[in-house]
């Protein structure tokens, strides 16, 4: 039920169309008040490259570099689950591109579940993509520190070096957000550059080293088919998280109509086709027996291309580049949201703030949080926690592509879209079907204990919208 709450004076119109109002074209968004001018150098909207570079940036972190000896012990059927991942992450990338076509603004999944849902909606989807980034960019982060430390020793040697090493990779990516989209544009292009030049040497040049020898049974375990794809779906589920990214960016993307869904489908089908391409040359590369325990495939498929022991610099740079690269993406994905629900007065106003093109107040709130809870991991000395909450993202991260694909089948069913031709309404259905259903998938592999800790702390936000809808409703009084 969409709610009724009324719009504090002086707030920005709301952006989404009205409950009940007859289909067609919706109205162009509202000019955002505070948006760089077009005298602001260090404000720039993305094109259809940048755009790209984010969505593949964001998908490919530095869980690439483990995948193949995650799932190795499946054997090769784990490459028929990423097949049928590949299908139901197309499809989630067509529906957002759907979806930011009808509402090209910035907020992604909470625009779309805002206007379809109304305001409670919106807010969940806000504040579980809220979560997710934040506490992701702390766990990449603390990732980051394993692989730098291969580069410079000192860093592992203590602790307290390795949670310096730690804020150091989440502050220069928060630096360069705060510096304005240009910069951060900037940086996304040259990360993705970097980290992909190696991912691609192995996942093309692997296959004129290929050896079938080395693949390994099809099934490695007692498993039924249709079992070892699930168990192996299960750990590979999350490797596509971020197709949301260009939509969620689409007030700072040239003509987000028309590139925001271009850039979803060619950065979800490019980072697709770099596991796929990289899992098979790393089976056919390293020997099973050998790939089912090996801490750094990569390298080892390195050091089997061209001999030698450099395999492991090399991996460990590129991991290096690619988390950075995702902080960046993650960092200004993670101010958008908040951003685009505060000038609808359903987050804190200081959300709505931006500078040089950039919610400075989101970027900065977001890196402090993650920092904190990298501190405390280290000051713990226990990952214990510190795991539960990753968990926890695992569920956060599906509850907005729930949402916006239920908000797409919505928008079909009452006819709200923006251009109603019957055979793409089928097609758009079928699509929008799928990715609910891949979506509910994602679900059910975060596992009992990450969405029974999810919707509590999914629910702790009620308070905060409690809170928020009342100052509304007093403002409007």
């Amino acid at each position: 039920m969409t709610s009724t709450a009324a719009r504090p004076a002086g707030a920005a119109a709301p952006d989404v169309p009205t409950p009940g109002a007859p289909a067609g074209p919706p109205a162009p968004a509202p000019a955002d008040p505070g948006a760089a001018g077009p005298r602001d150098r260090h404000a720039r909207r993305f094109g259809l490259p940048v755009a790209t570079c984010l969505v593949m940036g964001n998908i490919v972190g530095g869980g690439i570099f483990l995948l193949p000896a995650s799932v190795a012990p499946f054997g090769t059927i784990s490459l028929v689950a990423f097949a049928v991942l590949t299908l139901g992450a197309v499809a989630l990338a067509l529906v957002f591109g759907r979806l930011a076509a009808r509402l090209p603004q910035t907020g992604g999944p909470y625009v779309y579940a805002r206007a379809a849902f109304g305001d409670f909606a919106g807010f969940l989807a806000a504040w579980s993509y809220w979560i997710t980034t934040w506490v992701s960019n702390a766990a990449l982060a603390v990732a980051s520190v394993g692989y730098l430390s291969v580069l410079f020793p000192a860093v592992g040697a203590h602790r307290w070096s390795m949670c310096l090493a730690a804020l150091a990779v989440q502050w220069l990516p928060a630096l360069a957000n705060l510096a304005g989209t240009r910069y951060v544009g900037a940086v996304q292009l040259v990360a993705t550059v970097l980290k992909f030049a190696p991912l691609l040497l192995v996942a093309v040049g692997g296959l004129f080293f290929f050896d079938p020898a080395n693949l390994g049974p099809f099934r490695a375990t007692d498993q039924s088919a249709v079992g070892a794809v699930s168990a192996s779906a299960a750990i590979l589920l999350f490797s596509y998280l971020g197709v949301e990214s260009a939509a969620v960016s689409a007030g700072e993307v040239r003509d987000p109509a028309r590139n925001v869904g271009r850039a979803t489908i060619l950065g979800t089908v490019g980072a697709a086709t770099v596991y796929l391409l990289g899992t098979l040359s790393v089976f056919g590369l390293v020997a099973h027996d050998t790939l089912v325990s090996s801490r750094a495939p990569f390298t080892d498929a390195v050091d089997a291309m061209f001999g030698g022991t450099w395999g492991g610099t090399a991996v460990a740079c590129a991991a290096v580049v690619s988390m950075v690269g995702a902080l960046n993406g993650w960092t200004l994905l993670s101010a958008q949201t908040p951003y685009a629900a505060a000038r609808d007065g359903l987050f804190p106003k200081p959300f709505a703030r931006r500078r040089r093109g950039v919610p400075v107040v989101g970027v900065l709130v977001t890196v402090v949080l993650a920092s904190g809870l990298t501190v405390y991991n280290y000051t713990a000395g226990s990952r214990g926690v510190f795991e539960v909450l990753v968990l926890v993202t695992t569920f956060t991260a599906t509850v907005p592509y729930l949402l916006s694909t239920a908000a797409q089948i919505h928008f079909l069913l009452t006819g709200r879209a923006e251009q109603v031709h019957r055979g793409r309404l089928a097609r758009d259905a079928a699509l929008a079907c799928l990715a609910f259903g891949f979506s509910m998938w994602l679900v059910a592999g975060s596992g009992y204990a990450a969405v029974y800790q999810g919707v509590l702390f999914l629910f702790a936000g009620v308070l905060c919208y409690a809170v928020m809808s009342a100052r509304r409703q007093r403002a409007a009084a």
